[in-house]
């Protein structure tokens, strides 16, 4: 992020500490914020509604505000800004903020809290809660507190940096009350966020290129971590490698690259391959429980780990070799080292296609009329370049994580963590970032959560198409209850709204379809149309999947909500 820097006035002049932040946020680039107004952190929003630089978008709800501000981080690769109040207000940002925090998002959470003189103290302040640090301290990367009005600054770039430095995620900046109010001098700022990151040590690189220059049948797993390693990732499948992804991983590597299963990573198809690689080189992932049985899927040997976290070294799998990095720099520090055709055998890469259209096919074959739908978004999602946001739901689970291939990497956003109801706000937060229109999977039962986010849409004329999932309750629920549990059906059928009608009531564009061979007009209404709307598939009338999904396979853990 290039920034200004300010002026010899500003360096001279006290102004109040709300004023320097905003300002210092426009400065280093910041152009979108995401919040809820209180009178704790008013100091600092009418600053940026006076000095009209940042773009606010007011959430109907933190929770809602922070999931914004996470896809906005991912979507436009750089700083999300979120703005709660004290207490309660930076309380229900918290469970989307481990979402963040479970995806790595590189974003700050500016928080209010009471003044110093009551800080920390129990005293029953309005808004008070004495143990906040505590509670911003477990869902964020780091935690940083603001003091005094002349560390003001400082410590916000202090925040921005460790949001935003390898590996990245989520940052709590608290500002009391009285420091939001009092004056301090402004400083110039720095003329770059970057922090570049330690080159990886040569002898490991050459190690790891020995490994596979040995191989004949190698493979590359590639996470979220590897995102920004796309040019080198895609140059090693060029270069005879296969490839497979995790969800957060996908179209690291171009999701139709013939050396790629995708995320098909956990398929009978997939395992059999595992079982005839020499090597596998994991870069930037968690190898996360439902991707890989809970760790007791065979993985191919030797294994080599890539990860800008030291920590991560052999955690979830044995590893015989770890190399510490950043994953661009190490892939393309193994690129040098490698020549421009690797020896590998051929007909292992072509089963990997073959095995990639395996498990497409039998994917489709369990989706019955909602085949439909999965080839309609696969039809405009990529070639639109459109970001591709997914709740947990029933749709996401089957189609919406694999089939639908992304146009690039940053443009897939889902809820990582597997946490309901974060897919209305963001898509709100994808599309203040992106290119193009927004496409959202979102279901009826996770809907609920954050429905009144579907007025900040109308608000902000977010350019979103919700395709909205309606099988009236927690559709996969019912199928885990009817697999598992007897047919003994609890709890998993919901009062939901005519959404019709609702969305009537704020101005926001619907359409309904209740035969499936309307859905891809409707879409494509919904995409051309110049502001939000919502493209409702009535499940009940379009029926049920020609094959029930009950969940992760046995021994995968994962959300199924």
């Amino acid at each position: 992020m290039d920034v200004s820097p300010l002026t010899a006035t500003r360096l001279t002049e006290e102004e109040p500490v709300g004023d320097l932040l905003a300002r210092a946020l426009a400065d280093l680039g910041v152009t979108t914020v995401f919040g809820v107004i209180s009178i704790h952190n008013m100091p600092i929003l009418d600053a940026i509604a006076r000095q009209g630089r940042i773009r606010f978008v007011p959430a109907r709800g933190e929770a809602g505000a922070m999931n914004m501000a996470d896809a906005f981080a991912r979507v436009s690769k750089g700083l999300g800004v979120v703005i709660t109040s004290t207490g309660t207000g930076a309380g229900n940002a918290a469970g989307a903020q481990v979402e963040a925090l479970t995806a790595g998002s590189p974003v700050l959470h500016i928080t209010s809290t009471v003044d110093r003189a009551l800080m920390d103290r129990d005293r029953a302040a309005i808004h008070d809660v004495p143990r906040q640090a505590d509670m911003l301290k477990a869902v964020s990367k780091a935690f940083h507190r603001i003091w005094e009005p002349s560390a003001a600054v400082d410590t916000l770039l202090a925040a921005a940096r460790a949001a935003l430095s390898a590996p990245s995620g989520p940052v709590s900046l608290e500002i009391p009350i009285d420091v939001q109010r009092a004056k301090a001098r402004g400083r110039a700022l720095p003329a770059s966020l970057h922090i570049a990151p330690t080159p990886p040590d040569p002898a490991l690189l050459d190690e790891m290129a020995a490994l596979l220059l040995r191989a004949s049948r190698p493979m590359l797993w590639l996470g979220g971590g590897a995102r920004g390693a796309a040019a080198a990732a895609t140059a090693l499948a060029d270069r005879g490698i296969g490839i497979v992804t995790s969800t957060q991983g996908r179209a690291t590597v171009p999701e139709d690259h013939p050396h790629s299963l995708g995320a098909f990573n956990m398929t009978p198809a997939a395992a059999a391959l595992y079982a005839r690689s020499d090597l596998m080189v994991v870069v930037g992932s968690r190898l996360r429980g439902n991707e890989t049985r809970n760790n007791a899927m065979p993985l191919p040997q030797p294994l080599v780990q890539v990860d800008a976290d030291a920590t991560q070294a052999g955690r979830n799998y044995p590893v015989d070799l770890f190399i510490p990095g950043d994953a661009r720099l190490v892939l393309e520090g193994l690129l040098a080292r490698l020549p421009e055709k690797l020896a590998t055998d051929a007909a292992f890469l072509h089963d990997i296609a073959i095995a990639r259209a395996q498990s497409e096919g039998a994917l489709r074959s369990t989706l019955g009329p909602y085949q439909v739908v999965a080839d309609d978004l696969l039809a405009r999602v990529a070639p639109g370049r459109h970001p591709f946001v997914r709740d947990v739901t029933l749709s996401n689970s089957t189609f919406g994580n694999r089939y639908v291939q992304l146009a690039a990497p940053h443009l897939g956003v889902h809820a990582l963590g597997g946490g309901i109801g974060q897919g209305i706000a963001m898509a709100i937060g994808a599309s203040m970032a992106g290119e193009a229109k927004t496409v959202a999977l979102v279901g009826d039962g996770g809907a609920m959560l954050n429905i009144g986010e579907l007025a900040t849409a109308t608000d902000m004329r977010a350019p979103v198409v919700f395709v909205l999932m309606n099988d009236r309750g927690y559709g996969v629920i019912r199928n885990i209850q009817d697999a598992q549990y007897g047919g003994r059906r609890h709890y998993a059928d919901l009062l939901t709204p005519d959404f019709a009608m609702l969305c009537g009531s704020i101005g926001l564009r619907h359409e309904r379809v209740s035969r499936i061979e309307d859905f891809a007009a409707a879409l494509d209404r919904g995409i051309a149309f110049d502001g939000p709307c919502v493209v409702e598939v009535d499940m009940v009338s379009v029926g049920p999947f020609a094959e029930s999904f009950a969940g992760p396979p046995a021994g995968a853990a994962g959300s199924v909500r």
